[in-house]
């Protein structure tokens, strides 16, 4: 697969999500106490990501 979500743990202890394309970090969020937050934060990436704008600042 070329791209995946990587739910993994810092070391903080917090919870975290990144996501990865023929193995590069593309993007990764903030910590989360709970697992289920993180796994929340892919589920609404799912679902909002196709429609988001793209803002370009340059």
């Amino acid at each position: 697969m070329a791209h995946k979500f990587e739910i993994y743990k810092d070391n903080a202890g917090e919870f975290r999500v990144r996501f990865k394309h023929n193995n590069e970090v593309m993007f990764s969020t903030q910590g989360y106490s709970q697992k289920s937050s993180a796994q929340n934060a892919i589920d609404s990436i799912k679902k909002n990501g196709p429609d988001a704008p793209t803002e370009d600042n340059s």
